[in-house]
């Protein structure tokens, strides 16, 4: 699918629509799309590639089949399939079992919502990517539609209020709790840290699903945080 397009961004949106339902379909369209903006930058073929806290391992197996040496790096046992567990390397992202400069591209999708400490996990995707190599981050900004993930977008009335309401509606408990396993993280902020770093340079920062100008969105001050919905950095570690 060619990125940006409305073609892209339509087709991606019906599969999330259907994750819960249908997560192998949602997923492997998602890893497909994330490999192809990877690739962009040069192709992965014979290349390490690290994905961490890539959860089922959607995207690992993707650069695998694109002929790149894919480990995944995941803390929680409990998001991996049991075909899976034998070739996933059970892992915190603050502190990696890699050596300084191991990975040819350091990848998280969707992941830096989910750590209470961005800064540090972003400077650990740095020290394991070896220099003039690529690091691929992603994350659901908090004040997107789809910043509560399951009970969004309610978040806006508050996340305990909008947590309570998604278990009286559905019956069962939210898997995620603001302050716990999910935080509130800004594009602005995001971009300011990223930029004032010394061990990269910013690639590309846009709007992961917009179907066009995708990077003008992140620009625009106080609209780009409702409105980018998913920030997407590419970054290059300096020497």
């Amino acid at each position: 699918m060619k990125d940006p397009s409305f073609r892209r961004s339509v087709a991606l949106f019906r599969a999330f629509m259907r994750e819960q339902g249908d997560p192998a379909t949602a997923y492997t369209l998602l890893a497909r799309d994330a490999a192809d903006q990877v690739e962009r930058h040069g192709p992965v073929r014979g290349k390490v590639v690290v994905d961490i806290g890539g959860g089922d391992g959607y995207f690992t197996r993707e650069f695998r089949r694109r002929g790149a040496h894919g480990y995944l790096f995941e803390p929680d046992t409990a998001e991996l399939s049991p075909g899976e567990r034998a070739d996933t390397v059970v892992a915190d992202g603050y502190l990696l079992p890699l050596a300084d400069g191991a990975a040819d591209v350091c990848f998280s999708s969707n992941v830096l919502e989910h750590v209470a400490d961005p800064h540090t996990f972003l400077s650990e995707m740095a020290r394991v990517t070896r220099p003039g190599g690529l690091i691929y981050v992603s994350f659901t900004n908090w004040y997107s539609p789809w910043g509560g993930h399951e009970w969004a977008p309610w978040h806006y009335l508050g996340a305990e209020r909008a947590r309570s309401r998604y278990e009286r509606r559905t019956g069962r408990p939210a898997k995620h709790r603001l302050g716990d396993n999910l935080f509130r993280i800004g594009v602005g902020e995001t971009l300011r840290h990223v930029r004032s770093r010394s061990d990269v340079t910013v690639v590309s920062a846009r709007s992961r699903y917009w179907p066009v100008l995708p990077q003008l969105v992140p620009r625009i001050p106080v609209l780009r945080e409702f409105a980018t919905w998913n920030l997407l950095l590419i970054l290059r570690r300096c020497s």
